[in-house]
């Protein structure tokens, strides 16, 4: 690398991670928890959020409270099943 911090090609070096968060997610697969159903989505799921965490759940509204069952866990977002 040159002095200003560039490689030999140019650009200037990048690494990371983009987007990937490395932080413990609040819920993981079998948590039984109460959501609020905050919205629905564009497939009709409803949205709700546990510490900003995004949990999809199907068969439920906007306005409800659920019981919930987490099924699957992914990068950003997580599906549970009403219970």
């Amino acid at each position: 690398m040159n002095e200003e911090g560039r490689e030999r090609r140019g650009g200037f070096r990048r690494g990371g991670f983009r987007g990937r968060s490395f932080a413990p997610k609040p819920v993981k697969e079998g948590d039984e928890i109460d959501l609020a159903i905050e919205a629905v989505g564009e497939k009709g799921d409803g949205i709700g959020k546990v510490q900003g965490f995004v949990i999809f759940v199907p068969g439920t509204n906007a306005g409800e409270t659920v019981k919930v069952r987490i099924t699957q866990v992914r990068g950003k977002s997580a599906v549970g099943e009403k219970i």
